[in-house]
């Protein structure tokens, strides 16, 4: 199994800049993808950014420009650095790992809130 826990959320300013992290602790040694995903109230959850072992990314193309995923193997953590925000940027975060290659992946962390006033 792996545990994956969020950190970093919060109350933000549209145009303001939050970065969450998500550390990665258990079975790591075999996960491929990392990446986030959000939720906003009565939306689905939507696929944010996500990085492979390797160094491509991609990302859901309303936060292209403006947020970016980075990976430390290292510290088997994953961060989201998120730019220029919006309201509609509000939702839930989730961090998302996986053993495989596509999303998403198997493990969740639980989440964490994130809030852009207008």
């Amino acid at each position: 199994q792996v545990q994956l826990v969020e950190s970093g959320g919060g109350l933000v300013q549209a145009g303001g800049s939050l970065r969450l992290s998500c550390a990665a602790s258990g079975n790591i040694f075999d996960i491929n993808v990392m990446g986030w995903y959000r939720q906003a109230p009565g939306k689905q959850r939507e696929l944010v950014a996500g990085i492979p072992s390797g160094s491509d990314t991609n990302y859901a193309d309303s936060v292209k420009g403006r947020f970016t995923i980075s990976r430390d193997n290292a510290k088997n953590t994953v961060y989201l650095q998120m730019n220029d925000l919006k309201p509609e940027d509000t939702a839930v975060y989730y961090c998302n790992a996986g053993y495989f290659t596509s999303f998403p992946g198997r493990f969740w962390g639980q989440g964490t809130q994130v809030t852009v006033s207008s």
